[in-house]
C-alpha cells in the first residue's frame, strides 16, 4: 500500500518516559515529540503465533487464485504456514514426506475470505446492551478510540464466520454514528484469549470515518455540531487543520504535550495510517475526495458506497476502493438510489470493488452475496467471469487493508489461508469444508474435532459437541 510503513510490532514503548518538554532544536525532539512518533507503530503489539500445522498438498481441484485466475484440476502445497506452490499439477512440487495429501476433485479452493467491513467482537453476540461497544458517540471527532480496546475474543461471531464463511481475516471498524470514529484493527479469524492474539502482524491501522446521514443526525438531535452536511465538512476541515499544526510542532520536536486524537491523524498524514471512510453518496464521496487533497491524505476505501457506480471513473483515477453490499437499499434516505448492479457497473468502469458484511450473518455468507451481485450484472449484460469475481472477497480486500503482500491470493510465500470448499464457492449450495489459517487446519466439516466454537456458548446443532 502507497505510503505504508510497516508496523514495527515487537517494539516497546514507554509510556511513561521523562517529562515532556519543548526541544532545543530539530536534533533533540521532546519527550512529546518522541512519543507521538513512536505511538502510531503500536504500543499494543501482536502476539499472535500461527497455531501448529501439518504439509498439505491438495490436488484435481479447481483452483481460484484471488487475482483472477483459475486452474482447473490444479494443485496447492502448503508447508511451513505459507502457500509453497501453485500449479495445474503437483509435477515438480517438494513435497514432504509427512505431508496431509487431499483429493480434491470436485471441489474447489479459494484463498481464505477477507471481510473489510466488520463489527464483530465490538458489537458481539448476544447482542445486548452491555456488548454495544462499537461508537464512542460522545463528540464527532474521536479518532482516539481504537476498536482494538473493545473487541471480545470470545465472540461467537468469529468461529461461525471461519465455520460458514471461509473468513480467515477481517477487519474490525467503530461504528459511523461520529465523522471520525477511531482506529480500526485488522484480525486473524482464530481462537485467542486476548486481541493481541489475534491481531493480524504486520497490518496497519485503519481510521474510520463517516459522511452523510449519521454524523449530522447523532449531534443534531444533541443540538450541536454537525448538524447539516456542510457542518460535517466544516468540522472535518477544521480538525485536519489542527491535525496539519500538530504534525508540523511534532517534526519540528516542539510537541509540549501529546494529544491523542491528533496522533492518529498525524499518522493518516504520514501515511501510516489508512482511511476507510463510511460514505453512501456519489456527490459526497467526490466532495471527501476534494477534502482528502486539501488536507493531504489519500482515501483508501468509500464503505457501503451504494451509489459508487454513478462515480466509477473518479474512483478508478483516484485508486480507492468501493467495499459495498450486494443489494442492501432503502434504509435510510441516502440509500435509496442504490442499486443492485452497482459492483458491475463499477468493474466494469476498471475500479477496486469490495464485498463486505457489516453483519454477523451477512460475514457468514459473503460468497453468497458476490454471487448475487455476479447475477446482478450478467442480467445487465456485463458478464464477469467466477475467478474475477472472487477477487473481490480476497485480493481486492487485502489490497484496501494494506496486507495485499501477506494474504489475499494464492502465491508462493504468502500466507497460507486457504479455503477448501464442497463445491463452486459461488453456489448457494457450497460451503467450506476445510480451513487453514496459515497452514493449521482449523476447521473441518468432517471432523468434530475442528469445528472450533466460543467458550460462551454451548453451541447449535452441527456445531462442536452439540448432536
Amino acid at each position: 500500500m502507497r505510503g505504508f510503513r510497516a508496523v514495527l510490532c515487537g517494539a516497546a514503548l514507554v509510556l511513561t518516559a521523562a517529562a515532556p518538554g519543548i526541544a532545543r532544536d530539530k536534533k533533540e525532539p521532546g519527550a512529546a515529540a518522541k512519543a507521538a512518533t513512536q505511538f502510531n507503530k503500536d504500543p499494543y503489539p501482536s502476539t499472535y503465533r500461527p497455531y501448529p500445522g501439518q504439509p498439505v498438498l491438495i490436488t484435481g481441484a479447481t483452483i481460484y487464485d484471488g487475482k483472477g485466475g483459475r486452474i482447473e484440476g490444479g494443485a496447492l502445497l502448503l508447508r511451513d504456514g505459507k502457500v509453497a506452490a501453485v500449479g495445474a499439477s503437483a509435477a515438480g512440487f517438494d513435497v514432504p514426506g509427512d505431508a496431509l495429501r487431499i483429493d480434491g476433485s470436485g471441489k474447489f479452493v479459494t484463498p481464505g475470505i477477507i471481510d473489510i467491513h466488520s463489527h464483530l467482537g465490538d458489537y458481539p453476540s448476544p447482542a445486548v446492551e452491555a456488548h454495544s461497544d462499537g461508537n464512542e458517540m460522545t463528540d464527532p471527532i474521536t479518532p482516539n478510540v481504537w476498536a482494538e480496546h473493545s473487541v471480545w475474543p470470545q465472540d461467537p461471531g468469529f468461529s461461525r464466520a471461519l465455520a460458514n464463511g471461509g473468513v480467515t481475516a477481517l477487519q474490525i471498524l467503530p461504528g459511523s454514528g461520529n465523522l471520525m470514529g477511531g482506529r480500526g484493527v485488522t484480525l486473524k479469524n482464530v481462537p485467542a484469549r486476548t486481541v493481541q492474539g489475534m491481531k493480524f502482524p504486520g497490518a496497519p491501522y485503519s481510521l474510520k470515518m463517516a459522511c452523510g446521514e449519521n454524523p449530522k443526525r447523532v449531534y443534531g438531535e444533541k443540538g450541536r455540531m454537525p448538524s447539516t452536511r456542510m457542518g460535517n465538512f466544516a468540522v472535518n476541515r477544521e480538525t485536519w487543520i489542527k491535525a496539519q499544526e500538530y504534525r508540523r510542532k511534532r517534526d519540528e520536536g516542539k510537541l509540549e504535550t501529546r494529544d491523542l486524537k491528533m496522533e492518529t491523524l498525524a499518522g493518516v498524514l504520514d501515511g501510516e495510517i489508512l482511511i476507510q471512510n463510511h460514505c453512501y453518496r456519489a456527490d459526497e464521496m467526490a466532495l471527501v475526495l476534494d477534502m482528502a487533497k486539501e488536507a493531504g491524505y489519500k482515501v483508501t476505501t468509500f464503505h457501503h458506497a451504494v451509489e459508487s457506480y454513478k462515480i466509477g471513473d473518479l474512483l478508478r483515477a483516484n485508486e480507492v476502493c468501493s467495499a459495498i453490499w450486494a443489494d442492501w437499499w432503502g434504509f435510510k434516505m441516502e440509500a435509496y438510489d442504490a442499486i443492485p448492479e452497482n459492483a458491475g457497473i463499477l468493474h466494469k468502469a476498471g475500479a477496486c470493488v469490495v464485498i463486505h458484511s457489516d453483519d454477523e450473518n451477512g460475514i457468514q455468507r459473503l460468497n453468497q452475496e458476490a454471487a448475487k451481485a455476479q447475477g446482478d450484472a450478467r442480467r445487465m449484460g456485463i458478464e464477469i467471469p467466477d475467478a474475477e469475481v472472487i477477487r473481490w472477497l480476497t485480493a481486492n480486500p487485502a489490497r484496501a487493508m494494506g496486507i495485499d503482500a501477506l494474504t489475499g491470493s494464492l502465491e508462493p510465500g504468502k500466507m497460507g489461508d486457504v479455503v477448501l470448499w464442497n463445491g463452486n464457492p459461488l453456489s448457494v449450495y457450497s460451503r467450506p469444508e476445510k480451513v487453514w489459517v496459515d497452514g493449521a487446519l482449523l476447521f473441518d466439516a468432517n471432523d468434530r474435532k475442528r469445528r472450533p466454537v466460543s467458550d460462551f456458548e454451548l453451541g447449535q446443532p452441527g456445531e462442536g459437541d452439540v448432536k
